[in-house]
């Protein structure tokens, strides 16, 4: 039997109609209108961490305040993830955006108007709060924390739907040869929302109040509501082309239907995906630590309150190329995998992982100088993205193909986020036990080498899956095993990682 070792192509049907401009435009629309709700989903996600100082002055949170609000709403995240996978897989991926997007602006605006319940904002000074806030209709501090909490907690739960949504859609539009590039595409809509929220939201502070921060997401995603409403379809054939054979369905996989049982049989009765998903909760733990963390700690560490940090050089320029970089490490990492590594993920993944370990390390090293730190930051950035654009992006859609592809999502979306549900909880006290009233800042000290073992835990799991292909494609024959050389150095598969790949040994020769 004929086999295609290098990328799949030969289980993809060609079609001179997906080659044709008209095609190829339509195919731009969609993703570039999921993009950019995904940007304003990223905006009214992380508009908290860029704006934390403010509120936390207003509201006088300590560290430990904030990340009982951070872990809840990842924890929720993290456990919705695993929920709605298997229902987007069953409504389709327009449907869901949309379910997600509403849900995000509603409680967005929710968070807004808690402002209403500030009669008089705390006296905090030098990090400590010497008069707490007065609040209305005689509530307590820790209730309305704990409000606070569940809003944005709720907020989550409807962002759970952006990443399994896009996935979803775009398993139906991409090749399986096209998807490391598309995962790299994924990852610049990604900063693009981190852009609108680091920059634009401290940028809003100088000429609005800070539950501005929070209104100003919720409008936009209201208004990309409309946008996908009609501008977006769930596959080619819906858009009125034929049916696009991308490459991960062959076999008893292209027959099947997409029931739940099959869909979770086939994200969570194989290896593979178990793998990626520990090692998606080490991305999580860097992540997190890094991305709700360093607007304070630029602010603390060098007295700059939240509505000068744009005026602030080193966090101007971590705001603007942290994104730029993660956008390269994104476009790099995915042709990387797709050209360098015949469509191989975890390579790059295992490469990434030992990037942000350097670079945790020479943030450390410089975390009291402003300009050296700002370059570690943006270095990480780069790798972070890099591994996480190619789980979230492609991996998904490898390993759960187009039928189980938010199923899949889920499990290593989710993943990440309950780490980070984990490691926002540990870092606030964390930062609290290491202040020194004298000299604000020194706290983090420590913030950097907290996430440096999983950065290296990360890189040892994600190896295991060193040479595994993704898809679920028929084993060679005795032939094509032959004439297989089983090293890494070459690029080519060895004949085990068929087996990981396809689940199953070499098929007999007729």
């Amino acid at each position: 039997m004929a086999f295609a070792a290098d990328r799949g192509d030969s289980t993809e049907t060609p079609d001179p109609v997906f080659e044709t401009p008209h095609f190829q435009r339509r195919r731009a629309q969609n993703w570039l209108f999921l993009g950019l709700m995904y940007a304003f989903f990223y905006m009214s996600r992380y508009n908290l961490s860029a704006v934390l100082s403010a509120v936390a002055e207003q509201f006088g949170w300590s560290y430990s305040d904030y990340s009982s609000v951070l872990s809840v709403s990842l924890l929720t995240y993290g456990l919705a993830v695993f929920l709605n996978g298997p229902l987007a897989d069953r409504i389709g991926g327009k449907r869901a955006i949309l379910i997600g997007a509403a849900g995000a602006a509603v409680f967005n605006t929710l968070f807004g108007l808690c402002h209403l319940l500030l009669l008089r904002p705390a006296v905090v000074s030098n990090g400590q709060t010497i008069a707490p806030p007065e609040l209305a209709a005689g509530l307590s501090n820790a209730t309305v924390l704990a409000g606070i909490a569940v809003i944005w907690a709720c907020n989550h739960y409807f962002q759970s739907f952006g990443a399994l949504s896009i996935v979803k859609i775009n398993a139906s539009w991409f090749r399986l040869r096209e998807r490391g590039r598309f995962a790299g595409l994924f990852g610049v809509m990604i900063q693009a929302g981190r852009v609108n929220a680091y920059m634009l939201m401290p940028l809003a502070l100088r000429f609005l109040p800070w539950q501005y921060a929070f209104f100003i997401p919720a409008l936009t995603l209201a208004i990309m509501w409309l946008v996908c409403l009609r501008g977006i379809e769930n596959s080619p054939a819906q858009a009125g082309f034929p049916e696009l054979h991308t490459g991960d369905d062959i076999g008893e996989d292209a027959a099947a239907k997409p029931t739940l049982s099959y869909v979770l049989r086939r994200v969570f009765a194989r290896p593979e995906p178990w793998v990626i998903a520990f090692t998606s909760m080490c991305i999580g733990f860097v992540r997190h630590s890094i991305d709700h963390y360093f607007p304070q700690y630029i602010g603390t560490m060098f007295h700059i309150s939240s509505k000068h940090l744009m005026s602030f050089g080193p966090y101007a320029f971590v705001s603007f190329a942290a994104p730029a970089f993660a956008v390269i490490g994104g476009l790099l990492a995915g042709n990387a995998s797709d050209r360098l590594f015949g469509s191989r993920r975890a390579p790059v993944i295992c490469l990434s992982f030992i990037g942000m370990a350097f670079c945790l390390l020479f943030l450390r090293a410089s975390i009291h100088t402003a300009w050296l730190a700002a370059i570690g930051l943006v270095l990480i950035s780069m790798f972070i993205q890099g591994a996480h654009s190619l789980v979230g992006g492609a991996a998904s859609m490898d390993f759960g193909g187009r039928k189980a592809v938010a199923t899949a999502a889920g499990l290593f979306d989710g993943a990440q986020y309950l780490a980070g549900a984990v490691i926002g909880r540990v870092m606030g006290s964390l930062l609290d036990s290491y202040k020194v009233a004298s000299v604000p800042g020194e706290e983090f000290v420590i913030w950097p080498l907290a996430p440096l073992p999983f950065a290296i835990l990360g890189a040892i799991l994600i190896a295991r899956l060193w040479n595994v292909l993704p898809g679920r494609r028929k084993a060679p024959s005795v032939d094509a095993k032959i004439s297989t050389v089983p090293t890494m150095m070459t690029g080519q598969p060895s004949e085990q990682s068929y087996s990981l790949a396809t689940g199953g040994l070499p098929e007999p020769r007729a």
